[in-house]
């Protein structure tokens, strides 16, 4: 009795071993191939119509003929020299353009044609992680067809071993997720390039959106799923930044929640993370506000509001959006002696961060490059704190960013203690780096919304506004609060940070120039 594998494989293996034959044929007896993987025109396809003109075709097409049919098909690549051999008969009409040598397979099944040509564009790397997502979906619909049943994706990965083309379950997973789920809502993003690490990160981010989204509120995966669409399409743009959809459905989530963003913010980047978060139970939210009072000491007072020092600097000449953009990419590209330019701020997110210029190359240590480095870091790590909307650039000025702010006071009764002392441990980190309590005041006040609790602790040199509205925690808590909770990456941007900070400091002393300076 023949097994259902077996079956499968019937047609594939029927030909197996059958001798090819060659033979000239017309070249209006072929077709081009019509479910190519390949979608966008190739774009060799003038210097490959120009060798044809010249040399002529000096390889033979492989074509084959369904069952039934008069006319052939391309087997295995070669639809861009069918389509130019026919241009150029009609050009020329030259004989040499309209018989051509041809390498007659033997017809077996749809899907091996299919999968004849995904090798042959995977060989020489021309496909987009749609196409061959694509590709893939319509060979499992043209597998299934011949075997006469379903294929779970498992069954899938097995058959296409079998066929010669072996994807791993997981890898097939993320192409059916990037044709079913995200084609329909972000084409232009897809189709535009976005490659298997971009799916896979948002799809990280859309399996810990939905979580929260059902835990916390009481709307429906239905609804879920109508607002992950509706703000994918908000944003498909070629170039897409997946930090837009996060900081979208965290908005979402709140407002329909009820809770703080920041609150959603940590929730969501804890999930991607591979953590699990809980939000605090209702009698320890209490205990978080002893630390402050104990925190407020008289001989801290002074550090808030310093006004001994230099001229003020302002936060660039654009929205903060186009600053952060500017400065991304001097930190990226090391471009530190060229105007930044740009709208793009960096992504923030654990999708997809770009790489550091290493401050050890003197090239890339000057003053303007380093500061570029400090935004991308400190909004970075702001980011996946809760603290993201709270650091602006600053161009050419200062230490390259700021905080506009104080943590969101809703955030005692949204967060356990832990994640509270994290957050708030971390805010006075950036504050530091940004010197924000010891740099010159009318240089931070163009900075500052009047409504900012921040301003006003410095504009009334009260260190007591601070401390009570951010949680000081005892310095010796800061290993168990914060170094051991902090993931690689946090980590790794915080040493970062502090040591980008240090070189700065350094560059600008050796250089005896004044960061808080315009000149």
């Amino acid at each position: 009795m023949t097994n259902k594998a077996d079956r499968r494989d019937a047609g594939a293996g029927e030909a197996c071993g059958a001798p090819l034959e060659l033979m000239t044929l017309d070249v209006a007896r072929i077709n081009p191939y019509e479910h190519d993987p390949r979608r966008v025109p190739n774009v060799e396809y003038h210097r490959i119509k120009d060798s044809i003109r010249v040399d002529g075709l000096t390889q033979p097409l492989v074509v084959t003929q369904r069952p039934g049919e008069a006319h052939y098909i391309v087997h295995a690549g070669g639809n861009t020299r069918l389509r130019i051999l026919k241009e150029l008969f009609e050009e020329t009409g030259e004989k040499r353009f309209a018989a051509i040598p041809c390498v007659i397979r033997p017809w077996t099944r749809e899907a091996d044609v299919l999968l004849a040509h995904l090798k042959e564009n995977d060989l020489r790397a021309e496909l987009t992680f749609l196409d061959k997502a694509r590709a893939v979906a319509d060979a499992k619909r043209f597998l299934e067809e011949a075997a006469g049943e379903s294929f779970t994706q498992a069954q899938l990965a097995e058959a296409l071993r079998r066929c010669g083309y072996a994807l791993s379950q997981g890898l097939i997973s993320q192409m059916a997720y990037a044709v079913e789920r995200l084609h329909p809502a972000l084409s232009q993003a897809l189709e535009g390039g976005l490659g298997r690490p971009q799916v896979a990160k948002i799809r990280s981010l859309d399996r810990a959106a939905r979580t929260i989204w059902l835990k916390r509120t009481v709307a429906t995966q239905e609804e879920y799923d109508q607002a992950f669409e509706t703000l994918c399409r908000r944003y498909d743009t070629p170039e897409w930044d997946i930090a837009n959809l996060r900081r979208a459905l965290e908005a979402e989530i709140a407002e329909r929640a009820d809770i703080n963003i920041h609150a959603v913010s940590l929730e969501i980047e804890a999930r991607l993370s591979g953590r699990e978060f809980e939000p605090p139970a209702r009698e320890a939210i209490a205990q978080v506000d002893s630390p402050i009072e104990e925190s407020t000491e008289p001989g801290q007072e002074g550090s808030a509001g310093n006004t001994q020092a230099s001229p003020v600097p302002s936060v660039g000449t654009g929205s903060p959006a186009a600053d952060a953009g500017r400065l991304v990419a001097e930190a990226t590209t090391g471009a530190g002696h060229q105007e930044p330019v740009g709208d793009q701020e960096p992504e923030n997110d654990s999708a997809g961060e770009k790489p550091l210029v290493s401050i050890g190359s003197r090239a890339q240590a000057d003053v303007k490059s380093l500061r570029a480095r400090l935004w991308v870091l400190a909004s970075r790590l702001a980011q996946r704190n809760g603290l993201g909307d709270l650091v602006h650039p600053l161009s050419g000025h200062g230490l390259g960013f700021v905080l506009h702010d104080v943590p969101d006071p809703a955030l005692i009764e949204q967060l356990d203690e832990d994640a509270l002392a994290q957050v708030s441990m971390v805010w006075w980190h950036l504050a530091a780096c940004a010197e924000l309590t010891v740099a010159p005041l009318e240089a931070l006040l163009p900075c500052l919304p009047e409504e900012s609790v921040l301003r006003r602790a410095l504009v009334d040199q009260d260190a007591g506004l601070l401390f009570a509205s951010v949680w000081t925690l005892d310095p010796g808590h800061m290993g168990y609060r914060l170094w051991c909770r902090l993931d690689d990456r946090d980590w790794q941007d915080l040493l970062g940070l502090m040591d980008t900070y240090r070189a700065l400091r350094r560059n600008a002393a050796a250089d005896d120039k004044n960061l808080w300076s315009r000149a």
